[in-house]
């Protein structure tokens, strides 16, 4: 009897081991967020990048007034973007995605790609926006809003510039059609973005909540056409 109730036993387990889902999206999350911790050099190079770029804008221009400060910070998130998310694909081989391609599917590939880049983007926002306030100074009535919109802004592109990449990755120009490409994307995103910050600045009054509602649905929106699009990318 207690031999039939460990054969049993046994038989449940291995049934579980089957059933249980194994998480590729977490997996490959792991796989690029290991590969990150490993490879401190393109994340050092995209800091050093950064701080010299604003020490720059120091020296040139001291502290700026609010409306030149708030361009110059989203033009310098669109070019933290491309440098820090945009390379996601370009460094992944052809023999390396054939090997991803027989693991798993494509919608777990791009959404754990999508998520990797949403919190690296989020963590050099919160890094270049704590340099724009100790070099250019805080022209901001609200400090805590513009945090979250900032934070919000770098999701945002790290979600555009995801998606071009999966897309000019398979292509040889991949610079230039990235360029082509993101021009009529990003042009109104940096326009909407700028348009809700102008609330930190105290430029509007009210409104916030709407706007962040409006710019999580043009970021769902690129997830759901990543999501449908990318697949036959994948296939290619």
């Amino acid at each position: 009897m207690w031999r039939a109730f460990a054969f049993n036993i046994l038989a449940l387990r291995q049934n579980f081991k089957t059933i249980r889902p194994s998480l590729p999206i977490l997996t490959l999350f792991k796989k690029d967020l290991l590969l990150e911790v490993r490879q401190q050099y393109t994340f050092y190079g995209v800091l050093l990048y950064v701080a010299s770029t604003i020490f720059v804008l120091y020296l040139a221009m001291g502290q700026p007034e609010a409306p030149v400060w708030k361009g110059l910070f989203w033009m310098m998130q669109l070019f933290i973007c491309v440098n820090a998310v945009a390379k996601s694909f370009l460094q992944e081989g052809r023999e390396r995605l054939l090997y991803f391609y027989t693991i798993a599917g494509a919608r777990d590939f791009i959404l754990s790609k999508l998520l990797f880049n949403a919190l690296l983007m989020l963590v050099m926002s919160l890094l270049s926006l704590g340099l724009f306030l100790l070099m250019l100074g805080d022209p901001t009535t609200g400090a805590l809003s513009f945090v979250l919109i900032s934070v919000l802004g770098g999701i945002s592109l790290s979600l555009v510039f995801t998606f071009l990449a999966a897309i000019a990755a398979r292509a040889q120009q991949s610079a230039a059609l990235m360029a082509i490409m993101g021009f009529p994307l990003v042009i109104p995103q940096l326009l909407l973005l700028n348009k809700v910050s102008s609330i930190a600045f105290g430029e509007l009054q009210g409104g916030l909540g709407g706007m962040i509602v409006l710019l999580s649905g043009l970021d769902a929106m690129i997830i759901v056409l990543t999501i449908i699009l990318f697949p036959f990318l994948w296939k290619d």
